[in-house]
């Protein structure tokens, strides 16, 4: 199949725009939590009246400080519940919101701000905005411009929410309204920058329809995760991301009340406390929870019954993927007997781990190993992977309750049609798809066809319409003698490896196909207590003998999946982390390839004599 499409299954009035979702929500009941804060006490709810109390008074502040229709303000914090207010907020006044990483670097806040023209900035704290006034004080991009920049805080001086908000009292009702409306669908909502995994960031220019069109639909969509009695979810993926940022607008149109957790580090903590319904999740969590539950197993003198656990889970569920795909009846009852079993005395521990009321996960941003799919599936915590980028306002393709295919990213989401082009591209055209990059006319002329985005990624289509993504084109490998190999899937089975935090494989123009790895100092420790082996450093680990030889075996499960010609035949173990704060990953954990091959060049030409 070539093509898929999902059609459209509500529409909007034209004139209408994001806010719009959340007037809707308190008409429906004022008083129902549309978010939660996390405080001394524990949680607290905000009630849909509370949080529009909150946005128009920051709006009026920002309508008496000048704000015009159209402005562009930019917000530089990280996931909370103030950058919800600030961003519908902004909304209010008729701006456009431009979200800045926390973890970007004085370079990259001096070109967004640049690009988007932004008159204003919101920052999350003192020290935030102290990096950002040396930003504007050392711009020579800038030129000296003044931007007024808001604490993201009601406590001590101002500038902060609290005097913005007090600045506001004179504004009237009627003046609010009359910024409130004044965009429509096909205007700009939001100008969101790519991570940059090469050059500068672009700015996406994400409209009113693209956000409230797929927040709407997809409700519909997922039903049996956003129309359900008290739905609940924790945020903690960054919200300058676009994934993170629509779907806390899919959850306001659904009424789902949103947490915020401000680190991966509290996640696990918040999630006992806080209970979500359902999670939005990246494929290195799940990879953290289960190396953690290997783990915990290991040192109880459990770990041949953790890996029966799992064996069953994954097979379990790999018998439900085979009937639903009409290649297998489902699970016999030997593997139902086992999994009942452990059902009872082990999957529910993993699922406590979760919050206990967990019905579904979500996975995004980067791909998901199948065998982390179906062993989280088969223990009780089922995954739906999906597909999207930046440019599609996140979700384009996704897994259902009804409908999923472990391996794939699902299905076109409403109002979306996908095309694979003849070299295999992965083409979209529907709700989600951007106006176009910001003051970019050359990047938009090739980032279309047709009227279809070019997404860069290659994948195919089943006979039912589910996408699956087989790599990207400018990550695609030619060894010297004319292979084509796609890295993706070799670096994904290695990462499974508890050892293993990431894996790079090169060998563009080479005579055969390498990898660099980077080990899991977490992971390295408990493999060191499992197997009782003196506890090292990732730098002592490297010329470790046991340590290579489990890399080894990791390596060689990854080959199994490939020819001969396409199998890694060297590795090499950096004393090395891929980080954000490195350069070598993108806020959402994508890997900056290009910055590994480049930083790690001396490492690559020793491999290749």
């Amino acid at each position: 199949m070539r093509e898929a499409s999902t059609g459209l299954l509500v529409e909007l009035d034209p004139g209408s725009n994001v806010t719009d979702l959340l007037l809707e929500q308190h008409a429906k009941d004022p008083v129902h939590a549309l978010y939660s804060r996390k405080g001394p006490a524990g949680w607290a709810d905000v009630s849909a009246q509370q949080f529009l109390d909150q946005v128009r008074a920051l709006a009026k502040g920002l309508i008496a400080g000048g704000i015009t229709p159209g402005e562009t303000v930019a917000v530089m914090s990280g996931t909370r519940y103030e950058w919800t207010v600030v961003d519908f907020a902004i909304w209010f006044a008729g701006g456009v919101p431009v979200p800045v990483y926390e973890t970007s670097s004085a370079s990259q806040i001096e070109w967004i701000l640049h690009d988007s023209g932004a008159r204003r900035i919101f920052a999350e704290d003192e020290a935030k905005a102290g990096l950002v006034r040396q930003v504007l004080d050392s711009s020579g991009l800038l030129g000296g411009t003044v931007l007024p920049v808001v604490r993201m805080d009601y406590d001590g001086a101002a500038p902060n929410l609290a005097s913005l908000a007090a600045a506001g009292t004179g504004v009237g009702d009627a003046e609010l309204e009359r910024h409130r409306s004044t965009a429509g669908l096909a205007d700009v909502a939001s100008l969101v920058y790519t991570s940059g995994t090469t050059g500068r960031p672009k700015g996406c220019e994400i409209t009113h329809g693209n956000f409230a069109l797929v927040a709407r639909n997809i409700v519909l969509f997922l039903p049996e995760i956003l129309r359900q009695p008290r739905t609940r979810t924790l945020m903690f993926l960054p919200l300058a991301h676009v994934l993170a940022r629509a779907v806390q607008v899919i959850c306001l149109s659904a009424g789902t009340t949103v947490g915020h957790t401000a680190s991966a580090k509290e996640l696990l903590e918040d999630l006992a406390s806080f209970k979500p319904t359902f999670l939005l999740v990246v494929p290195r969590i799940f990879e953290k929870v289960y190396a953690g539950a290997a783990h915990k197993a290991a040192l109880a003198g459990k770990e041949r019954l953790f890996e029966s656990a799992a064996t069953v889970a994954i097979d379990y569920s790999r018998a439900l993927d085979a009937a639903a795909r009409g290649a297998g009846p489902g699970p016999g009852w030997v593997t139902r007997a086992k999994h009942a079993l452990f059902d009872r005395v082990l999957y529910p521990k993993l699922r406590q781990a979760f919050g206990g009321q967990l019905g579904y996960t979500v996975s995004g941003a980067s791909p998901l190993s199948s065998h982390d799919a179906h062993f989280f599936r088969g223990a009780g915590i089922p995954v739906l992977e999906g597909y999207g980028l930046t440019e599609t306002t996140a979700p384009c393709t996704a897994n259902t309750p009804t409908r999923t295919r472990v391996g794939t990213v699902g299905i076109p989401v409403p109002g979306t049609t996908i095309r694979v082009a003849e070299d295999g591209e992965v083409l979209v055209k529907g709700i989600g798809v951007f106006k176009g990059y910001h003051n970019n006319a050359a990047a938009n002329a090739e980032a279309f066809v047709d009227g279809f985005f070019r997404t860069g990624d290659l994948g195919s289509l089943d006979a039912e319409g589910f996408l699956t993504i087989t790599g990207r084109k400018k990550d695609l490998l030619v060894t010297a003698g004319g292979k084509n190999v796609a890295p993706g899937p070799l670096e994904e089975k290695i990462r499974e490896h508890e050892l293993v935090l990431q894996a790079v494989v090169v060998g563009d123009g080479k005579p055969f196909v390498s990898a660099l790895i980077s080990l899991d100092p977490e992971g390295l420790e408990n493999w060191c207590a499992v197997h009782k082996v003196p506890a090292m450093s990732p730098a002592e680990a490297r010329g470790n003998d046991q340590v290579r030889i489990a890399l080894q075996r990791a390596v060689d499960e990854a080959n199994a999946l490939v020819s001969k010609a396409e199998s890694i035949r060297s590795f090499v173990v950096l004393d090395a982390d891929f980080t954000v704060e490195s350069g070598h990953l993108t806020p959402s954990l994508k890997l900056k390839r290009a910055a590994v091959v480049r930083d790690f060049e001396a490492q690559i030409n020793r491999i290749y004599g």
